[in-house]
């Protein structure tokens, strides 16, 4: 039996798994993840990778290699309905199109299709390894105990890990939330047992060469939902089975498939069935002293609407740069208790939409003016503010308000206000033009355009030790700072996540003294801000 030293360990090394092993090693934490697969799994799950996702990979510099992976749909069809693929009219244009012209407005991330789940993982894998991640698979974690100086957990080769910190990304049937009794709650088990039926078959005969994100086949022989996996030769088929699933040979698989694509002589080859049921539930609890759950092992979200694999991305995010903070010293334990506070409203919110969905998904796709008027009344939200229109309430934001001017347009949402995503505006910088986004690294970061804020942040950070960074904006450059709804000497904090900590509309008397009750109170920081506060005053 060996003992292993390691200040983050990740129970589970799916996509969420390695999403936080990503970001917390581009935070400077190592982290072990293992996995209780033999490897990465083929089977994709989840499809649609939201701008916001795409905006935190982008700040890991992974865009570019996801954009490689991603399945392009800007011609695409999105979702259709047939009777067979082959009866399929491939000539109608898509009608969210303009809808993801205009969200090109409000973010720098390119998404320009969809992305299996198992080509995500190709990416975050290799990544999480290269910047010095450990991913153990054919690895369980078998017991777990904690105390005030960590976690020591057990695993299934004998070894004993010793760690700060938990991060549980075991999926919806976790075996780390069970092991801590957290409850769940929400509706569980939802709609019809299905089979996913993972195939190869070339099929561009009967799509010309054009995509789409999904097909609703039915006829009398199969009805079921057709997914774009690559676009040509890898596709999926989910059609209903009985609890068991019994019965879905290859054969009978080929037989349904050939039946979707409405020619029975394709010649396909089924390489994975799995059975699956949509559910929805939510644990009474994200976190548990050092323990940490996140992805479906803190929610469990019906993939209508793409909102799982998103979310738990965003789960990762927001607790990378928070434990990093609390391991290197620059922000207090009490920092950790946001985690909660923040994305468990969160996913509580994300899976009370995917279920006012499901009996009209038409109310998530489309975009006419009769749609928008029946999502109103159902208390639906857009897509887009669904994704990044969250607000954050908790002691790591100063001035939140929960309350969203829009339920349709994310660019009315994103104001600026405290606990919301920081607003996309191109810039010119010394590096050239960015994006506000694109100024937030992996410390917090000051926006202003006054020289008397930057000034007294970069003394207030120095003073704290508190890894900062200052950018001076141009007035003249942008309209930046009514897009934050600050004046031209007024201030932004931004976390590392992009979430705007705090706001200040003008500069005060004393700046210093304003930046040092923000920090203090955003990094719970009680007993170092009163200590440093008295030297930096009396300057």
């Amino acid at each position: 039996m060996t003992d292993q030293r390691v200040p983050v360990l990740i129970a589970g090394g799916g996509t969420v798994g390695l999403a936080a092993a990503v970001f917390l090693s581009g935070c400077g934490v190592q982290t072990l993840v293992v996995e209780t697969q033999r490897g990465p799994s083929p089977h994709p799950r989840a499809t649609g990778i939201s701008r916001r996702t795409m905006e935190m990979l982008r700040a890991e510099g992974l865009e570019a290699a996801v954009d490689a992976v991603s399945i392009d749909m800007v011609a695409g069809l999105g979702k259709v309905y047939a009777r067979t693929l082959a009866e399929t009219d491939f000539t109608a244009p898509n009608p969210a199109a303009a809808a993801a012209a205009r969200l090109d407005e409000t973010s720098p991330a390119l998404v320009r299709g969809t992305c299996p789940q198992h080509r995500l993982d190709s990416v975050l894998l290799p990544a999480a390894r290269e910047r010095g991640a450990v991913v153990r698979h054919s690895t369980r974690l078998e017991s777990f105990t904690q105390n005030d100086s960590g976690v020591h957990a057990v695993l299934s080769d004998g070894s004993v890990v010793h760690a700060d910190y938990l991060i549980a990304a075991d999926g919806a049937r976790s075996e780390v939330r069970g092991a801590l009794d957290i409850a769940v709650s929400g509706p569980g088990p939802l709609g019809t047992p299905m089979i996913s039926m993972l195939f190869r078959a070339d099929l561009t005969p009967y799509t010309g060469g054009r995509t789409f994100a999904t097909c609703t086949i039915d006829n009398p022989e199969v009805a079921g939902l057709l997914v774009t996996v690559d676009g040509a030769n890898e596709w999926i088929l989910h059609v209903p089975s009985d609890d068991s699933g019994e019965g879905f040979t290859a054969a009978h698989c080929t037989a349904l498939i050939r039946a979707a694509v409405g020619d029975s002589t394709v010649e396909v080859e089924v390489v994975s069935v799995l059975p699956w049921r949509p559910r929805g539930q939510l644990a009474e609890q994200f976190r548990a002293g050092r323990v940490f759950l996140v992805g479906d092992a803190a929610h469990t979200v019906p993939p209508l609407g793409a909102f799982g694999l998103n979310t738990g991305v965003a789960d990762a995010h927001n607790l990378a740069w928070k434990i990093a903070a609390v391991i290197h010293g620059w922000a207090g334990t009490g920092l950790l208790a946001s985690y909660e506070d923040e994305r468990r409203p969160v996913a509580a919110t994300t899976l009370e939409q995917a279920v006012l969905r499901l009996p009209d998904p038409r109310l998530h796709w489309e975009t006419s003016p009769e749609i928008v008027a029946a999502r109103q009344e159902a208390g639906v939200l857009n897509a887009p503010v669904v994704h990044a229109g969250y607000r954050y309430e908790s002691s790591a934001v100063i001035g939140s308000n929960p309350e969203l001017p829009s339920t349709e347009d994310i660019s009315l949402v994103l104001d600026g206000t405290p606990g919301s995503r920081l607003p996309h505006r191109w810039v010119h910088h010394h590096e050239g033009r960015m994006s506000t986004l694109d100024l937030v690294g992996r410390e917090l970061t000051v926006l202003t355009a006054d020289d008397g804020w930057a000034q007294a942040a970069r003394e207030v950070a120095h003073a704290l030790s508190i890894p900062l960074s200052v950018h001076r904006i141009a007035l003249v450059d942008t309209d930046w700072t009514g897009s934050v709804g600050i004046h031209a000497d007024g201030a932004v904090l931004v976390r590392p996540d992009h979430v705007i900590a705090w706001r200040m509309i003008d500069r005060p008397t004393d700046p210093r003294a304003a930046m040092i009750d923000a920090l203090g109170e955003v990094l719970s920081l009680e007993r170092a801000e009163n200590r440093f506060a008295g030297r930096i005053r009396g300057r």
